[in-house]
Protein backbone atom coordinates (compact mmCIF):
# COMPACT_ATOMS: atom_id res chain seq x y z
CA UNK A 1 0.00 0.00 0.00
CA UNK A 2 1.51 3.38 -0.99
CA UNK A 3 2.05 5.92 1.77
CA UNK A 4 -0.64 8.54 2.25
CA UNK A 5 0.20 11.95 0.79
CA UNK A 6 1.62 14.51 3.18
CA UNK A 7 -1.07 16.94 4.27
CA UNK A 8 -0.03 20.52 3.54
CA UNK A 9 -1.87 23.80 3.85
CA UNK A 10 -2.45 25.19 0.34
CA UNK A 11 -2.84 28.92 -0.30
CA UNK A 12 -4.01 30.35 -3.62
CA UNK A 13 -2.56 33.84 -4.06
CA UNK A 14 -5.18 35.17 -6.45
CA UNK A 15 -8.20 37.41 -6.88
CA UNK A 16 -9.45 35.22 -9.76
CA UNK A 17 -12.70 33.34 -9.19
CA UNK A 18 -11.80 31.19 -12.22
CA UNK A 19 -8.60 29.96 -10.55
CA UNK A 20 -10.57 29.18 -7.39
CA UNK A 21 -13.09 27.17 -9.38
CA UNK A 22 -10.43 25.15 -11.23
CA UNK A 23 -8.57 24.33 -8.01
CA UNK A 24 -11.84 23.33 -6.30
CA UNK A 25 -12.69 20.98 -9.18
CA UNK A 26 -9.37 19.22 -8.55
CA UNK A 27 -10.58 18.40 -5.05
CA UNK A 28 -7.87 20.50 -3.41
CA UNK A 29 -8.65 22.15 -0.08
CA UNK A 30 -7.18 25.63 -0.02
CA UNK A 31 -7.33 29.10 1.44
CA UNK A 32 -7.51 32.20 -0.77
CA UNK A 33 -5.36 35.21 0.04
CA UNK A 34 -5.59 38.08 -2.41
CA UNK A 35 -2.13 39.54 -3.05
CA UNK A 36 -1.60 43.27 -3.37
CA UNK A 37 1.30 43.57 -5.79
CA UNK A 38 2.32 45.74 -8.70
CA UNK A 39 2.42 43.58 -11.82
CA UNK A 40 4.80 43.98 -14.72
CA UNK A 41 3.09 44.83 -18.00
CA UNK A 42 6.07 45.04 -20.35
CA UNK A 43 9.14 42.98 -21.12
CA UNK A 44 9.93 39.47 -22.26
CA UNK A 45 6.52 37.72 -22.05
CA UNK A 46 7.80 34.55 -20.37
CA UNK A 47 9.81 36.55 -17.83
CA UNK A 48 6.80 38.80 -17.15
CA UNK A 49 4.36 35.97 -16.34
CA UNK A 50 6.91 34.20 -14.11
CA UNK A 51 7.83 37.39 -12.24
CA UNK A 52 4.17 38.37 -11.73
CA UNK A 53 3.37 34.87 -10.44
CA UNK A 54 6.42 35.00 -8.13
CA UNK A 55 5.36 38.40 -6.77
CA UNK A 56 1.86 37.11 -6.00
CA UNK A 57 3.10 33.95 -4.27
CA UNK A 58 5.80 35.77 -2.30
CA UNK A 59 3.37 38.47 -1.15
CA UNK A 60 1.24 35.93 0.74
CA UNK A 61 3.93 33.41 1.70
CA UNK A 62 3.12 31.55 4.93
CA UNK A 63 5.46 29.28 6.94
CA UNK A 64 4.73 25.62 6.18
CA UNK A 65 2.19 26.38 3.44
CA UNK A 66 2.31 25.67 -0.28
CA UNK A 67 1.47 28.99 -1.96
CA UNK A 68 0.31 29.02 -5.58
CA UNK A 69 0.92 32.17 -7.64
CA UNK A 70 -0.18 32.41 -11.26
CA UNK A 71 -0.24 35.06 -13.97
CA UNK A 72 -1.93 34.65 -17.35
CA UNK A 73 -1.31 36.94 -20.32
CA UNK A 74 -2.36 37.09 -23.97
CA UNK A 75 0.30 37.57 -26.63
CA UNK A 76 -0.40 38.80 -30.12
CA UNK A 77 2.49 38.97 -32.57
CA UNK A 78 4.82 38.18 -29.66
CA UNK A 79 3.72 41.18 -27.58
CA UNK A 80 1.67 41.34 -24.38
CA UNK A 81 -1.86 42.55 -25.10
CA UNK A 82 -2.80 43.22 -21.46
CA UNK A 83 -6.19 43.83 -19.89
CA UNK A 84 -8.35 46.50 -21.50
CA UNK A 85 -8.97 49.47 -19.22
CA UNK A 86 -12.20 50.65 -20.83
CA UNK A 87 -14.77 49.78 -23.50
CA UNK A 88 -12.74 51.39 -26.28
CA UNK A 89 -9.68 49.32 -25.43
CA UNK A 90 -11.86 46.20 -25.17
CA UNK A 91 -13.19 46.79 -28.69
CA UNK A 92 -9.65 47.39 -29.93
CA UNK A 93 -8.41 44.13 -28.37
CA UNK A 94 -11.24 42.09 -29.89
CA UNK A 95 -10.76 43.59 -33.33
CA UNK A 96 -7.02 42.84 -33.17
CA UNK A 97 -7.76 39.21 -32.20
CA UNK A 98 -10.54 38.76 -34.80
CA UNK A 99 -9.80 36.04 -37.35
CA UNK A 100 -6.34 35.39 -35.91
CA UNK A 101 -4.41 33.08 -33.62
CA UNK A 102 -2.87 34.32 -30.41
CA UNK A 103 -0.89 32.75 -27.62
CA UNK A 104 -1.93 32.48 -23.98
CA UNK A 105 0.95 32.21 -21.51
CA UNK A 106 0.60 31.35 -17.83
CA UNK A 107 3.46 31.62 -15.40
CA UNK A 108 3.09 29.41 -12.33
CA UNK A 109 5.20 29.76 -9.19
CA UNK A 110 4.82 27.54 -6.11
CA UNK A 111 6.47 28.74 -2.91
CA UNK A 112 6.98 26.37 0.06
CA UNK A 113 6.07 24.41 2.02
CA UNK A 114 9.76 24.19 3.01
CA UNK A 115 11.48 27.55 3.63
CA UNK A 116 13.11 28.84 0.45
CA UNK A 117 11.47 26.18 -1.73
CA UNK A 118 10.27 27.48 -5.10
CA UNK A 119 9.09 25.68 -8.23
CA UNK A 120 8.14 27.43 -11.44
CA UNK A 121 7.07 26.86 -15.00
CA UNK A 122 5.28 28.32 -18.02
CA UNK A 123 2.35 26.85 -19.96
CA UNK A 124 1.38 27.90 -23.50
CA UNK A 125 -1.87 27.52 -25.42
CA UNK A 126 -2.85 28.78 -28.85
CA UNK A 127 -6.33 30.27 -29.30
CA UNK A 128 -7.92 30.91 -32.70
CA UNK A 129 -10.61 33.59 -32.91
CA UNK A 130 -13.45 33.55 -35.40
CA UNK A 131 -13.72 36.48 -37.81
CA UNK A 132 -15.82 38.92 -35.78
CA UNK A 133 -18.11 41.58 -37.19
CA UNK A 134 -18.77 44.90 -35.46
CA UNK A 135 -22.14 43.69 -34.12
CA UNK A 136 -20.48 40.74 -32.32
CA UNK A 137 -17.74 42.96 -30.92
CA UNK A 138 -20.31 45.49 -29.63
CA UNK A 139 -22.44 42.69 -28.13
CA UNK A 140 -19.47 41.25 -26.26
CA UNK A 141 -18.20 44.60 -25.02
CA UNK A 142 -21.71 45.48 -23.79
CA UNK A 143 -21.78 42.20 -21.82
CA UNK A 144 -18.99 43.56 -19.58
CA UNK A 145 -17.32 40.16 -19.43
CA UNK A 146 -14.07 41.65 -20.80
CA UNK A 147 -13.34 43.50 -17.55
CA UNK A 148 -10.20 42.32 -15.73
CA UNK A 149 -9.54 39.70 -18.43
CA UNK A 150 -6.22 39.16 -20.16
CA UNK A 151 -6.83 39.93 -23.82
CA UNK A 152 -10.30 41.24 -23.04
CA UNK A 153 -12.27 37.98 -23.17
CA UNK A 154 -13.26 34.98 -21.05
CA UNK A 155 -13.21 31.67 -22.91
CA UNK A 156 -15.27 29.93 -20.21
CA UNK A 157 -18.16 32.35 -20.56
CA UNK A 158 -19.78 34.31 -23.36
CA UNK A 159 -16.33 34.67 -24.89
CA UNK A 160 -16.52 31.04 -25.98
CA UNK A 161 -18.66 32.31 -28.88
CA UNK A 162 -15.67 34.31 -30.17
CA UNK A 163 -13.31 31.33 -30.26
CA UNK A 164 -12.83 28.97 -33.20
CA UNK A 165 -10.47 26.58 -31.43
CA UNK A 166 -7.79 25.96 -28.81
CA UNK A 167 -4.50 24.09 -29.12
CA UNK A 168 -3.35 23.09 -25.67
CA UNK A 169 -5.00 23.19 -22.29
CA UNK A 170 -8.22 25.20 -22.01
CA UNK A 171 -7.73 25.59 -18.22
CA UNK A 172 -4.55 27.47 -19.04
CA UNK A 173 -6.56 29.93 -21.13
CA UNK A 174 -9.06 30.29 -18.27
CA UNK A 175 -6.19 31.09 -15.92
CA UNK A 176 -4.70 28.05 -14.15
CA UNK A 177 -2.58 25.48 -16.04
CA UNK A 178 -3.62 22.23 -14.37
CA UNK A 179 -1.07 19.89 -15.98
CA UNK A 180 1.80 22.18 -15.03
CA UNK A 181 0.43 22.58 -11.49
CA UNK A 182 0.28 18.81 -11.02
CA UNK A 183 3.75 18.39 -12.55
CA UNK A 184 5.17 20.91 -10.07
CA UNK A 185 3.15 19.61 -7.09
CA UNK A 186 2.25 15.95 -7.73
CA UNK A 187 0.95 15.54 -4.15
CA UNK A 188 -2.02 17.72 -5.13
CA UNK A 189 -3.14 14.95 -7.49
CA UNK A 190 -3.41 12.37 -4.67
CA UNK A 191 -6.96 11.20 -4.42
CA UNK A 192 -7.99 12.92 -7.64
CA UNK A 193 -9.40 10.29 -10.01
Amino acid sequence: MPPAPIEVHVVLASRSPQRREILSKLGVEFEVVEPDVEELTEGDPEAVVIENARRKASAVEQPGALVIGCDTEVLLDGRLLGKPGNEGEARDHLLKLSGREHEVLSGLVLVGPAPGQERRGVERSIVSFRELDQKEVDWYVESGEWRERAGGYAIQGLGSRLVAGVEGETENVIGLPVRLLLDLAPDLAAGVG
